[in-house]
This record gives C-alpha cells, sequence and structure tokens, in this order.
C-alpha cells in the first residue's frame, strides 16, 4: 500500500569529530553524548578523562594542525563518515577548520577562519567593534615597527583613569593581556610583549587599551549567522591565586549563572553588543556560525566588550554544561547552528547555579612538572562531575599531563550549595603539587546576604560597620558652612545643619507673589566628572539646570536645596561639589538653605555620586510668563549657551569615546590647550542676573530654556494655541566644538536640532517694537543677544539653513 509523502526523520546515528584534548572537550563530549541522535563521538586527541568515558566515546590518536596537517582527520573523516565537526580550542579555528572541511561538505560547528580573526586578532576586533558602534574600551594599535610611537603614547597618559592594559593581539593561549598598576609597569609590560617576544609572534601587533572597572562577565552564545542564542552569563576567576592575585591564567574556576548579570544587563549585553556583532560580520561578508563567546566589564556606563573568543569557553563550559536540562540536545543544537535554522530549537536550563573548581599543577602558570600520578577517589559525592584537562593514562594509572590538570563542577539549588559540593570533590583527589584556588565564586558569595545563624560581631553591630560613617556626615556639615554662608540673602540666612530651611518671603518686597519651583539634575555629565577627576564645576550645573527653569516663567530664583547621593562618602569631593553648587546660587542670587547628603553602601558602584536639585523662586502675578499676547511676528533673540551645558552627553561621550579622545587631550576644537575634559566640564551658563531687569521691565513676552530636545522640543513649550517659530540657523556662527560633534559623530542637523543647544541657551520672545531695547537691557547686564527668528502661524519650529548648517 502507498504511503503519503512525508519528510524523511532525523538521522539517530549521528558521528561526530571533536578536536581537542582540555577539559572544555570532556564536557562537551559528556553532554553530546547523551543526544539520541549521536551514535559514535570521537575526541582528537582526547585526554585521560575521554579514554574513560566507554560508550559511545573514544579517543582518536591522529596528529593535525594548520593546513596541510588537516589532511589525516579529513581522510579519517570521509572514511568514517563523520556528520559534524566540533573544534575545541581556537587555534583550529583561526588554522581555518572550517573551510577544509567544508571543501569536502563535513559542517562544522565554527566560524570560517576569516571570521575566527575576531579572536585571532585583539587588533582587528578592536576595529570591528570601533566600525559597528560595539561599546568597548579606548584604544590604539601598534605593530612591531612601532614600538617607540607605543612607548609615547603610554607616557601620554591617554586615559583619565591613568591606567592602560596591554595586550598582545594574537593567540597567545590566554594568556596575552597584562594589567600593568602604573606608567612604569605598562612600560615595562609593553617592552616584554614587543622587545623581548613574551607571548613570541602574537606580540607582533599590540593594543593598548583604557583600563576599566568594574565586574567580569562572559557570555557564550550560539549564532547560526542571524540568530543569537546567549547561554547564562558566566563569572571566571583568571588570576592563579585568592582573591585574584598574581599572574593571569586561562582560567582557575568559573560560576553560573553570575548574580551581576541581571536580566537587565543581559538586555543590553544582546542588544548593543552581540547582536550588532553578528549583523556586523554579515554585513562584513563573514557570517558567523558557532560559539561566539564574549567577555564583558560592567561598567558605571553600562557593559563594554573586552575582548571576543570564537569557541567554548574553558572553565565556563564545563559549568555551563551541567546547567542544560535533559530535554536540551547539544548535538541538535550545534546542527541547527550550522544548517541556519538555530531560531528552531530551544535551550532549557535547570534551575539554580554550576561551579566549576581548576586544579594545577604545582608552578602554573610558569614551568610545572608532568607525569605526577593522581589519586580520584572513584566514590565522588553525589552530584559532583570531574571533567579531566591535561591528564593522560599511563600503565593504567592516571597522571598528570599539563598545567590545568582537573575540573571539579557541581549544580545546586544555590550557589553556596553548588560551591561546596564542588569543593567537597576537590577533596576526593589528590597528588604532589595540587594547586587550586579556595574562593571560587567569591564576589557573589561576599554580596549574599547573612544566614540566620550568623552572628554579629563581638560588640555588637554599628551603622558604621553597615558602611556609613556619621563621622564623614559631619566633617562634610563642618567643611561647606563656609561657602553656604555666603549665599545668604535677604529672607535666609543660610544656616544649615538643622531639620529644615526657613525662608521669610515678607523680607522680598514682592507685592502679589506666585512661587514658582522647579528641579533637576546633572545627567551622565556626572560621568565625565568622575572619569575625569573635577567636581566643582557640576555644583554649578545643578544650580543652573533648576533656576534657569524658573527664569523663564519671570521667577526671581530664592533658595535651592541639593541632594547629595553616595555609597560611601568621600569628604573632599563632596565638598568640591557643593562648594559649586554654593557658586551657582551666587550666580543665580539665591540662599543655599539646606540639601541631603545620603550615603547607601550598596546602591552606587565604588566611588560613583548622584546629584538633584530643588529650586524655588518668586514673581509678581502680573509679570508671570509666557504672558497671554504672543502673536504672531513677535520677534525672538538668542542667548549663547557655554557648551552642551548638561543636556545630550550619553550622546556626547559616545562620540568622543569612538573618537579615540582621551578626557586629557587638547580638544580638537579648542584654539588653545584646553582640554577635552575641561571643556565637556565648562558650567551651564546661569542667565538670572542678565535676565531679571528686562522682566521686570516688561520687556519680554516669554523664553525658553534650550536644554534636552533641542530648539525642536523646546521652544513650542511657550506658546499655547496655533503659533510656532521660525529659526534662523544662518543668523549665528555654529561654535567649533558642535562642528566637531557633527562630523566626528556623523549627527545629521536635524538630529542636533532635536537633541542638542547648538550653542544657543536660551530663546526670549519679544515684541518687535521692543527689540532694540531688549537687547540694550541685555547687553547693559552682560549678555549680548541676537535675532534669531520669529513667531508664526502653525505649531512647531521651522527651519531656514537647516541644509547648511555646521558647514
Amino acid at each position: 500500500m502507498s504511503e503519503i509523502t512525508s519528510f524523511p526523520p532525523p538521522s539517530t546515528d549521528l558521528s561526530i569529530l571533536l578536536l581537542g584534548s582540555g577539559g572544555r572537550e570532556h564536557a562537551l563530549a559528556y553532554k553530546l553524548s547523551q543526544s539520541k541522535r549521536v551514535s559514535k563521538i570521537y575526541v582528537c586527541p582526547g585526554n585521560g578523562g575521554t579514554a574513560l568515558m566507554g560508550g559511545k566515546v573514544s579517543n582518536l590518536s591522529i596528529p593535525w594542525g594548520a593546513q596541510p596537517a588537516f589532511k589525516s582527520i579529513i581522510e579519517f573523516a570521509q572514511s568514517n563518515k563523520i556528520d559534524l565537526v566540533v573544534p575545541g580550542p581556537e587555534q583550529p579555528l583561526v588554522d581555518g577548520v572550517e573551510g577544509a572541511f567544508k571543501k569536502i561538505g563535513i559542517p562544522v560547528f565554527g566560524p570560517s577562519p576569516q571570521a575566527a580573526m575576531l579572536e585571532g586578532s585583539k587588533s582587528l576586533s578592536k576595529e570591528f567593534m570601533f566600525r559597528h558602534n560595539i561599546p568597548t574600551a579606548q584604544f590604539r594599535s601598534f605593530t612591531s615597527d612601532q614600538y617607540t610611537q607605543a612607548v609615547e603614547y603610554i607616557q601620554s597618559n591617554p586615559f583619565s583613569s591613568g591606567r592602560c592594559v596591554i595586550k598582545a593581539s594574537g593567540l597567545a593561549a590566554g594568556k596575552g593581556v597584562l594589567i600593568p598598576e602604573t606608567n612604569e609597569e605598562a612600560l615595562e609590560a609593553l617592552k616584554s610583549v614587543m622587545v623581548d617576544k613574551e607571548f613570541g609572534d602574537a606580540g607582533d601587533e599590540v593594543v593598548v587599551e583604557e583600563y576599566l572597572t568594574g565586574p567580569e562577565i562572559s557570555v557564550l552564545a550560539f549564532s547560526d549567522g542571524y540568530t543569537i542564542v546567549p547561554m547564562p552569563a558566566a563569572q571566571d576567576h583568571k588570576r592563579i591565586g585568592e582573591g585574584d592575585t598574581g599572574p593571569n591564567t586561562g582560567g582557575m574556576g568559573a560560576y553560573a549563572p553570575a548574580p551581576v548579570a541581571t536580566k537587565e544587563i543581559l538586555d543590553r549585553v544582546v542588544k548593543e553588543s552581540l547582536e550588532p556583532t553578528i549583523k556586523g560580520l554579515r554585513e562584513d561578508g563573514y557570517p558567523f556560525v558557532g560559539m561566539l563567546f564574549t567577555g564583558f566589564m560592567l561598567t558605571p556606563d553600562g557593559p563594554k566588550v573586552l575582548e571576543y573568543n570564537v569557541r567554548f569557553g574553558d572553565p565556563e563550559t564545563q559549568a555551563l554544561m551541567l546547567l542544560l536540562d535533559d530535554e536540551t540536545d547539544l548535538a541538535e543544537v550545534m546542527l541547527a547552528a550550522v544548517e541556519r535554522r538555530l531560531d528552531s530549537v530551544k535551550l532549557g536550563y535547570r534551575d539554580g547555579y554550576a561551579v566549576s573548581v581548576v586544579l594545577a599543577s604545582q608552578g602554573y602558570p610558569g614551568k610545572y612538572p608532568k607525569g605526577v600520578p593522581m589519586t580520584i577517589n572513584p566514590d565522588m559525592p553525589s552530584g559532583v562531575h570531574v571533567f579531566h584537562a591535561g591528564t593522560a593514562i599511563k600503565n593504567d594509572t592516571g597522571v598528570t599531563d599539563g598545567g590545568r590538570v582537573l575540573a571539579v563542577c557541581a549544580s545546586g539549588s544555590t550557589l553556596r550549595e553548588a560551591v561546596d559540593l564542588a569543593y567537597s570533590g576537590v577533596d576526593q583527589i589528590s597528588w604532589e603539587g595540587k594547586t587550586y584556588r579556595r574562593d571560587i565564586a567569591y564576589r557573589a558569595l561576599s554580596s549574599e546576604p547573612p544566614t540566620s545563624s550568623t552572628s554579629a560581631p563581638s560588640g555588637g553591630l554599628t551603622y558604621a560597620a553597615a558602611g556609613v560613617s556619621i563621622t564623614a556626615g559631619n566633617d562634610l556639615v563642618e567643611a561647606i558652612k563656609p561657602v553656604v554662608k555666603a549665599t545668604r540673602r535677604p529672607g535666609a540666612d543660610s544656616n544649615i545643619g538643622g531639620f529644615g530651611g526657613a525662608f521669610d518671603l515678607a523680607a522680598c518686597g514682592y507685592e502679589d507673589p506666585i512661587l514658582v519651583s522647579g528641579t533637576d539634575g546633572v545627567g551622565t555629565k556626572l560621568r565625565v566628572a568622575l572619569d575625569y577627576g573635577k567636581h566643582a564645576t557640576v555644583g554649578i550645573d545643578l544650580v543652573a539646570m533648576s533656576v534657569n527653569d524658573l527664569i523663564v516663567q519671570g521667577a526671581e530664583p530664592l533658595y535651592f536645596l541639593d541632594y547629595y547621593a553616595c555609597s560611601k562618602l568621600n569628604v573632599p569631593v563632596a565638598t568640591d561639589v557643593i562648594t559649586g553648587i554654593a557658586e551657582g546660587c551666587l550666580q543665580a542670587g539665591c540662599a543655599l538653605i539646606g540639601g541631603e547628603t545620603a550615603e547607601m553602601p550598596g546602591m552606587y558602584h565604588t566611588d560613583d555620586y548622584d546629584l538633584a536639585g530643588f529650586a524655588v523662586g518668586v514673581v509678581e502675578r502680573k509679570q508671570l510668563l509666557p504672558s497671554n499676547d504672543i502673536k504672531e511676528n513677535d520677534v525672538l533673540i538668542a542667548l549663547s549657551s557655554s557648551g552642551p551645558h548638561s543636556n545630550g552627553f550619553s550622546l556626547i561621550r559616545k562620540i568622543v569615546s569612538l573618537s579615540g579622545l582621551s578626557l586629557t587631550d587638547i580638544a580638537p576644537w579648542s584654539k588653545g590647550s584646553q582640554k577635552v575634559g575641561d571643556a565637556l566640564l565648562e558650567p551651564t551658563k546661569i542667565y538670572i542676573k542678565s535676565l531679571l531687569p528686562g522682566i521686570k521691565g516688561g520687556l519680554y513676552k516669554g523664553m525658553s530654556h534650550i536644554t534636552g530636545g533641542g530648539f525642536t522640543e523646546n521652544i513650542p513649550r511657550i506658546f499655547e494655541g496655533d503659533l510656532g517659530v521660525q529659526l534662523d540657523l544662518g543668523s549665528y556662527q555654529l561654535p567649533e566644538f558642535w562642528k566637531w560633534l557633527m562630523k566626528t559623530g556623523q549627527v545629521e542637523a536635524k538630529e542636533m536640532v532635536r537633541t542638542f543647544n547648538c550653542g544657543v541657551g536660551m530663546v526670549i520672545v519679544v515684541d518687535s517694537t521692543k527689540v532694540d531695547s531688549a537687547l540694550q537691557s541685555l547687553a547693559e547686564n552682560g549678555e549680548n543677544g541676537w535675532v534669531i527668528g520669529k513667531v508664526v502661524k502653525g505649531k512647531g519650529v521651522r527651519y531656514t539653513g537647516l541644509e547648511s548648517f555646521g558647514q
């Protein structure tokens, strides 16, 4: 009887060739062997652990390497009908194993040699990130004949942190990254890589990059060139010693999922870095298929890429394989990737955590002995898995055969449970010189809340023990009292330290007063201040952003209160900030009558702080702006800004970063020797004293403070009804900073005028008969205004000269 035509069932006798000899390969063989579709796994060359697996898994002793040495395993693959090749380490991928097997029609779970250069060349990968706007540290690359230029670059102290990282561009077995603490150490590190050839040919090209701070995470993600599917983020431990001390290694342990990698952070990792990476490679003509293993630093500015790897990580893989649930078929996932249908499969994970603890030979990562006999208790605690790396079987005895010898892994419902179980397995293994870290997962465990059995320290807990210093707070109050006192004015004595600040409105002499209030912050301009180490000017910004919002309603600022929040109170820094706030109050003519300093351990990152301000002003009812008589053909007068003020810094910082500029570099848009950091931190102009006389003289009908949203969003806030404005962008010369920003960031004029102030901090509406009087009043009070446009019928902002703006 004939049957209805249907698709053939999936093959259930897949043969897989797994290249490599480490713990990663043992863990992959362990998970692949669970697939019902897999009948045979050859591990070439494998290790002592894979040799003992039996069943579907066997070692294959065939030498292979760069072309033409793939010939032997290609012949084996053809004669044994291999269905999928899985390279473990990066070297065969860089050497072209994918292309070699592609020619004979056998798929490889791994990228082409071109795409594999993401790991093969750190210089190439950094340029790729820069080209595709992927967040990463600032950097410069130098070739072997540019040693002198590299020395000069380091000596110029190019990064605001004062520290840099030296990376050998080529493959160096995970050890080619040096992290000096001083410029002198950086120069020594540079010499060791470029001159002394510590990492051989890998150091023929060197990357000098900005030292970033923050927690690190590793994200391993499957990709088919279009879709990218990340696994839970892991944290590894690169240094040999507890507390992250000593030299770098290939990795001494890992745990996953890393608690620091919240859903919000992982969403940003995918959207800002992983998806643009896969898209960028495809656009460049090198679609990425395989495992993309990306290291991230979780900086205060968000996740930034440290480096790419184009294969499974070690020791992250050992932990992650334990998290994959029984329903997840790793072989099926890999086949889906190479067949460009990754979106058709799902990865599932067990609840809880997994940990790997690496046991190494004595002397690692330096010289170490081989052939040392090992004893491994066959009765391991339930749930413990031992994956072999540098091991071999000699005379039926397991011996060490590498630097990293074993990875002892375990999973549990809590991280503490998984860690304790793994270390119970470590105790069942012995050999002379066994070396391991006893603090794997210490970062996450140190942030866990104490259990109910944890007792308080002798003498009881104190506020200081929780990280809050009342003494520092008192010291700050004493330090700022003189500058705060200087802001006193009629109605306020500016004494601080009480429960609240009082203001005597009757002392101001207003007849029919209306109170006007405003609140604001400084935004990500604070990040510049923190990175550059200059804090006084942001205090002026804080005042300016609030009081300028008062003056546009005709209100004279009366008093100001601030809110300063931090994790650990740094009295000198806080004093600088509040001194700046007092200076802003003096410029605005208002009193600083109080504030709040909040020290909140764990809420902010290291030395970060945040600011908020609150201002109250007063205006006579009849002078409240905007007036209700604004009409068509009223004239717009512009007042210049002092710079970007305090808006648009997320984009400004992005452009500065992509340009390769350091905050300590000379600003390319300045005519003198002003540094980038000083230029960006130029405080927001306060317009109070130049505008109040004209307000009280009845010269102005309305005003717009040009902040975030530029002309396009801010000027229409003046009007009610069917009125808008016509702006003549040719009425003034765009300052050099904005021209540089447009050109460097390739920002369109339309985007400029709806994002930045573009050199104009305030726009005033005046009657056409009062233009000259208004301009004269402004000049007498220190401002040179100019006519920039007029009021017209129809809502919104129309522009003249937009096409040539900034040229």
